[in-house]
Protein backbone atom coordinates (compact mmCIF):
# COMPACT_ATOMS: atom_id res chain seq x y z
CA UNK A 1 0.00 0.00 0.00
CA UNK A 2 1.40 3.40 -0.97
CA UNK A 3 1.79 6.36 1.37
CA UNK A 4 -1.21 8.12 -0.20
CA UNK A 5 -3.47 5.06 0.23
CA UNK A 6 -2.21 4.60 3.80
CA UNK A 7 -2.90 8.26 4.58
CA UNK A 8 -6.48 7.92 3.33
CA UNK A 9 -7.04 4.71 5.33
CA UNK A 10 -5.78 6.31 8.53
CA UNK A 11 -7.73 9.52 7.87
CA UNK A 12 -10.93 7.47 7.66
CA UNK A 13 -10.28 6.32 11.23
CA UNK A 14 -9.77 9.94 12.30
CA UNK A 15 -13.08 10.79 10.59
CA UNK A 16 -14.79 8.13 12.73
CA UNK A 17 -13.42 9.93 15.79
CA UNK A 18 -14.78 13.22 14.44
CA UNK A 19 -18.23 11.61 14.11
CA UNK A 20 -18.02 10.57 17.76
CA UNK A 21 -17.31 14.19 18.68
CA UNK A 22 -20.36 15.37 16.74
CA UNK A 23 -22.54 12.75 18.47
CA UNK A 24 -21.32 14.16 21.81
CA UNK A 25 -22.12 17.74 20.69
CA UNK A 26 -18.44 18.59 20.37
CA UNK A 27 -16.94 20.31 17.34
CA UNK A 28 -16.32 17.32 15.04
CA UNK A 29 -12.56 17.07 14.93
CA UNK A 30 -11.00 13.64 15.25
CA UNK A 31 -7.41 12.47 15.39
CA UNK A 32 -5.35 9.33 15.62
CA UNK A 33 -1.72 8.70 16.46
CA UNK A 34 0.17 6.18 14.36
CA UNK A 35 3.60 4.63 14.83
CA UNK A 36 4.71 2.47 11.92
CA UNK A 37 1.44 0.96 10.74
CA UNK A 38 -0.17 0.73 14.18
CA UNK A 39 -2.81 3.08 15.57
CA UNK A 40 -1.57 3.79 19.09
CA UNK A 41 -4.12 6.43 20.13
CA UNK A 42 -7.53 7.77 19.10
CA UNK A 43 -9.18 10.97 20.25
CA UNK A 44 -11.72 13.62 19.39
CA UNK A 45 -12.41 17.10 20.69
CA UNK A 46 -13.68 17.04 24.27
CA UNK A 47 -13.59 20.70 25.28
CA UNK A 48 -17.27 20.83 26.23
CA UNK A 49 -17.26 17.49 28.06
CA UNK A 50 -14.17 18.29 30.08
CA UNK A 51 -14.68 22.07 30.20
CA UNK A 52 -11.03 22.28 29.22
CA UNK A 53 -9.77 24.67 26.53
CA UNK A 54 -6.81 22.32 25.98
CA UNK A 55 -8.95 19.26 25.15
CA UNK A 56 -8.33 19.42 21.40
CA UNK A 57 -8.06 16.03 19.69
CA UNK A 58 -4.40 16.54 18.80
CA UNK A 59 -3.36 17.42 22.35
CA UNK A 60 -5.24 14.41 23.70
CA UNK A 61 -3.30 12.21 21.26
CA UNK A 62 0.05 13.69 22.28
CA UNK A 63 -0.75 13.27 25.96
CA UNK A 64 -1.90 9.66 25.56
CA UNK A 65 1.05 8.58 23.43
CA UNK A 66 3.55 10.32 25.72
CA UNK A 67 2.03 8.49 28.67
CA UNK A 68 2.06 5.10 26.91
CA UNK A 69 5.65 5.46 25.70
CA UNK A 70 6.81 7.26 28.87
CA UNK A 71 8.59 9.94 26.88
CA UNK A 72 7.82 13.40 25.57
CA UNK A 73 9.95 12.85 22.47
CA UNK A 74 7.50 11.36 19.98
CA UNK A 75 9.90 11.20 17.04
CA UNK A 76 8.13 8.25 15.35
CA UNK A 77 4.58 9.53 15.80
CA UNK A 78 2.39 10.52 12.86
CA UNK A 79 -0.78 12.41 13.74
CA UNK A 80 -3.80 12.27 11.45
CA UNK A 81 -6.38 14.95 12.19
CA UNK A 82 -9.49 15.96 10.29
CA UNK A 83 -8.92 19.74 10.58
CA UNK A 84 -5.69 21.69 10.22
CA UNK A 85 -4.23 22.27 13.71
CA UNK A 86 -4.49 25.59 15.51
CA UNK A 87 -1.36 27.37 16.80
CA UNK A 88 -1.65 25.71 20.23
CA UNK A 89 -1.75 22.21 18.75
CA UNK A 90 0.93 22.93 16.16
CA UNK A 91 3.19 24.28 18.90
CA UNK A 92 2.64 21.14 20.95
CA UNK A 93 3.54 19.01 17.92
CA UNK A 94 6.84 20.86 17.56
CA UNK A 95 7.54 20.52 21.28
CA UNK A 96 6.73 16.78 21.17
CA UNK A 97 9.01 16.36 18.13
CA UNK A 98 6.38 14.49 16.14
CA UNK A 99 7.53 13.10 12.83
CA UNK A 100 4.63 13.92 10.54
CA UNK A 101 1.20 15.54 10.42
CA UNK A 102 -1.53 14.59 7.96
CA UNK A 103 -4.66 16.74 8.08
CA UNK A 104 -7.95 16.85 6.23
CA UNK A 105 -9.53 20.27 5.87
CA UNK A 106 -7.47 23.46 5.85
CA UNK A 107 -8.54 26.10 8.39
CA UNK A 108 -8.35 29.57 6.81
CA UNK A 109 -9.15 31.26 10.15
CA UNK A 110 -6.78 29.54 12.56
CA UNK A 111 -4.67 27.01 10.65
CA UNK A 112 -1.07 26.80 11.81
CA UNK A 113 0.17 24.21 9.32
CA UNK A 114 0.23 26.50 6.30
CA UNK A 115 -3.12 28.29 5.98
CA UNK A 116 -2.71 31.29 8.29
CA UNK A 117 0.79 30.48 9.49
CA UNK A 118 3.13 27.51 9.47
CA UNK A 119 4.52 26.80 12.92
CA UNK A 120 5.38 23.23 11.99
CA UNK A 121 8.01 24.26 9.48
CA UNK A 122 9.16 27.61 10.85
CA UNK A 123 12.84 28.34 10.24
CA UNK A 124 13.38 29.69 13.76
CA UNK A 125 12.16 26.61 15.59
CA UNK A 126 14.26 23.63 16.60
CA UNK A 127 12.08 20.93 15.01
CA UNK A 128 10.59 20.53 11.54
CA UNK A 129 7.40 18.46 11.10
CA UNK A 130 6.61 16.93 7.73
CA UNK A 131 3.09 18.04 6.67
CA UNK A 132 0.52 16.77 4.21
CA UNK A 133 -2.85 18.50 4.00
CA UNK A 134 -6.08 18.00 2.10
CA UNK A 135 -6.54 14.27 2.74
CA UNK A 136 -10.28 13.53 2.57
CA UNK A 137 -10.90 17.24 3.07
CA UNK A 138 -14.42 17.12 1.64
CA UNK A 139 -15.51 14.53 4.20
CA UNK A 140 -14.19 16.74 7.00
CA UNK A 141 -15.89 19.78 5.49
CA UNK A 142 -19.24 17.97 5.41
CA UNK A 143 -19.00 16.94 9.08
CA UNK A 144 -18.22 20.50 10.15
CA UNK A 145 -20.88 22.02 7.87
CA UNK A 146 -23.56 19.65 9.19
CA UNK A 147 -22.56 20.22 12.81
CA UNK A 148 -22.65 24.02 12.62
CA UNK A 149 -25.82 23.97 10.52
CA UNK A 150 -27.57 21.95 13.27
CA UNK A 151 -26.26 24.31 15.93
CA UNK A 152 -27.66 27.37 14.16
CA UNK A 153 -31.15 25.84 14.04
Amino acid sequence: MGVIDKDECFMRIALEEAKKAAAEDEVPVGAIGVIGDEVVARAHNRREQLQDPLAHAELLIIKEVSSKLRTWRLVDLVIYVTLEPCPMCAGAMVQARIKRLVYGLADPKAGAAGSVMNLLQHDSLNHFVEVRGGVLAEESRELLRDFFSRRRR
